[in-house]
């Protein structure tokens, strides 16, 4: 009995993983105009959040980030340097899930975490610095924390009713 409880939770993991990524990645095409380049407004980002309230569900969106960016962004390089920027903001904030129990510090700390780390797709769009990268770093972040910060509040609000820790 015990075994398949497990199983099931396994195949449940899997399955949420691959709807948050069908999510993010369906969210990311909508926008597409504005999914890729030095100003990004991705509304997918928004579901960057849910590893604040269950850290499971990074795969699914780390996976949907790399999908989009080998597929629609600028290919292999894209997907390398946008999966270990999304991988480092989520496991940053994963890390602290037991150690911060607030969760409006938590998704603060990732909003932060998630604007900070956009130096990576920073220099992956300039490789020769300067003032390029300076220019690109600033639109990415600025448009990254927009986009974190309205939907922190919102990711808040859907938790009290849909109760995003519970669901694996």
């Amino acid at each position: 009995m015990q075994h398949t409880v497990l199983k099931d939770s396994k195949v449940r993991t899997v399955t949420m993983n691959a709807i948050v990524m069908a999510l993010y990645l369906g969210l990311t095409i909508l926008v597409a105009p504005v999914s890729s380049g030095p100003i990004q407004f991705r509304i997918s980002e928004s579901l960057n959040h849910l590893v604040v309230f269950n850290r499971k569900l990074m795969w699914g969106i780390l996976g949907g980030v790399i999908v989009f960016n080998f597929f629609w962004g600028f290919g292999a390089m894209d997907a390398f340097f946008g999966g270990m920027q999304t991988f480092i903001s989520l496991g940053l904030t994963a890390l602290l899930q037991k150690r911060v129990r607030s969760v409006v510090a938590r998704l603060a700390l990732n909003t932060l975490f998630f604007t900070a780390t956009m130096g990576i797709i920073a220099y992956m769009l300039s490789p020769n610095g300067g003032a390029a990268f300076w220019g690109n770093y600033a639109s990415l972040a600025l448009s990254e924390f927009v986009t974190m910060a309205i939907a922190a509040p919102l990711m808040y609000w859907i938790d009290k009713s849909v109760h995003f820790e519970n669901r694996l």
